[in-house]
């Protein structure tokens, strides 16, 4: 059997497909971006149909820039944006509503209604997670609600849920297999992730009925075969991950107090804890970093949920510039004597605040200031918020301390300039790999290592390399004026 691997990484803003070959090199990419729906303030959403269309557009060109025909790929992992919601009829396959998104916040007052209905601690317990609209659990209470004739049916199990590897997996393999892993079913306030299963009194206080939830399977598990009209022939779905698990793996994090941060549209900060299932007291979350063989490990994650987002909305919103990539170079032009903050809390704080909420803001402005200074407050927000979760891991874990390495990936982490900011800030270490499609790497690893063409664990963290080091150049002193003006400019944000 071949080495090449297929790797689909469904994201927020884009679906991309990347062929690996047997050396793990990438031999061929798809990338397709596709539209962003705003209902109304704080609402998110995707239209599933054009989700399905950019990940079958970018497989096709995957396959054709590599040279390849679909027979030759040993097996497909998938990793995809955690928390979204598909609901879909059985029968058609169609979604009875657009896609709500992890980002969406409508579900904010039911999260409160439950957590003052002293509900949030049970929650907790079993799921690692917080009661918050980020979360699956909610949306899917909302669909139920809230779109004519979804409950009843779904009760008599002619409609499905699933997150987006579900929803793909269905549509990959013509409706034969409706299943998930255990990284993604561990994001949806359902799913007991000390149990390994879906909880029935979680599924009591949500309201939602069992009969719409997908198998849960290890994250390299046999997950069905793709129908061979899509692409010219059958291929093994053998690998899935939620997008920052796949990270986890793709950067092999595999021992206890590793840790990696990725900056896509948010920015995820995973501490693997093995299988230490650590109980946070600074409102990070618990989760499963990933399922082997039946055996779970353990993670502590905090989610910022606008990284990338800020820039685009530099790009797009402010039109300050025309490429995100022009961001660091004018960042790095800013004058130095301003002390610009942008706290980017457009759809609320992540961890460890937690406030739904809240909203951005920019503090610090002068006449002097422009795009230069907030370009340069928005790639320095995201090094801020990074230096919060670390913060906060280090205070709930004894085996993490301010000093380990950071490994980082996605796509801010190209600016070099916001690299050696980050170092200095954090205080610590930050290795930037020499993949940077770690979360696409991670998937493809799971897939190509079930399939048995591609290394087990050890050696595949042996093949990890590092593109460049960043030591932190900060003096003390100015480190902690600015830590400090940060953390007073998220005071003013809070909404409480």
């Amino acid at each position: 059997m071949s080495g090449f691997i297929l790797a689909i990484d469904q994201g927020t803003t884009s679906s991309r497909a990347i062929v690996f070959d047997a050396e793990r090199r990438i031999v061929g990419v798809g990338q397709k971006e596709f539209r962003q729906i705003f209902p109304r303030d704080g609402w998110v959403e995707h239209d599933p149909e054009d989700i399905w269309d950019s990940v079958v557009w970018s497989i096709r060109k995957a396959l054709s820039e590599a040279g390849l025909e679909a027979r030759a790929i040993a097996a497909i992992g998938i990793t995809n944006q955690r928390e979204t919601v598909v609901m879909w009829d059985r029968e058609s396959g169609k979604p009875v509503h657009n896609a709500i998104v992890w980002q969406d916040r409508r579900t904010a007052d039911l999260c409160a209604e439950l957590r003052n209905a002293g509900h949030e601690e049970i929650f907790t317990a079993r799921t690692g997670l917080l009661l918050d609209p980020y979360f699956s659990g909610t949306k899917v209470r909302w669909l139920l609600d809230n779109v004519e004739g979804v409950r009843a049916r779904a009760e008599t199990g002619q409609i499905l849920f699933g997150t987006v590897d579900s929803f793909l997996i269905w549509r990959l393999t013509g409706g034969q297999r409706h299943v998930t892993d255990a990284t993604n079913a561990a994001r949806t306030l359902m799913f007991d992730i000390g149990e390994n299963r879906w909880d029935e009194e979680l599924l009591g206080l949500l309201d939602v009925p069992a009969a719409i939830l997908p198998e849960v399977k290890d994250c390299a598990d046999d997950f069905g075969m793709t129908d061979e009209s899509l692409f010219g022939a059958a291929i093994p779905i053998l690998g899935v991950a939620g997008d920052q698990h796949a990270a986890v793996i793709g950067q092999a994090c595999f021992e206890p107090g590793m840790v990696k941060s990725t900056y896509g549209t948010g920015c995820f900060a995973v501490l693997n804890t093995g299988k230490d299932r650590v109980r946070s007291q600074n409102r990070l979350l618990t989760t499963i970093a990933y399922r082997l063989d039946g055996e779970t490990s353990f993670a502590l994650e905090g989610s910022i949920f606008v990284a990338g987002a800020a820039v685009q909305w530099i790009r797009d919103g402010l039109k300050l510039v025309k490429h995100a990539s022009e961001t660091g170079p004018l960042a790095q032009s800013a004058d130095p004597s301003q002390n610009v903050y942008m706290v980017p809390a457009f759809v609320g704080l992540g961890a460890p605040w937690w406030d739904a909420e809240a909203r951005g803001a920019i503090y610090g402005l002068t006449r002097n200031s422009g795009p230069a200074e907030i370009a340069k407050a928005a790639l320095e927000a995201v090094c801020y918020q990074t230096r919060d979760l670390l913060e906060a891991m280090r205070k709930d874990w004894a085996g993490h301390d301010g000093n380990t390495v950071l490994r980082v990936d996605g796509g801010m982490v190209a600016s070099d300039w916001t690299m050696q900011f980050l170092a200095d800030v954090l205080d610590a270490p930050v290795d930037r790999p020499t993949i940077l499609e770690t979360t696409a790497l991670g998937a493809a690893w799971l897939a190509g290592m079930k399939a048995g063409v591609w290394p087990g664990m050890a050696e595949f963290a042996k093949g990890w390399s590092r593109d460049r080091r960043f030591e932190p150049e900060m003096d003390a002193e100015t480190r902690a004026r600015k830590v400090a003006g940060w953390d007073d400019s998220v005071r003013r944000t809070l909404s409480v």
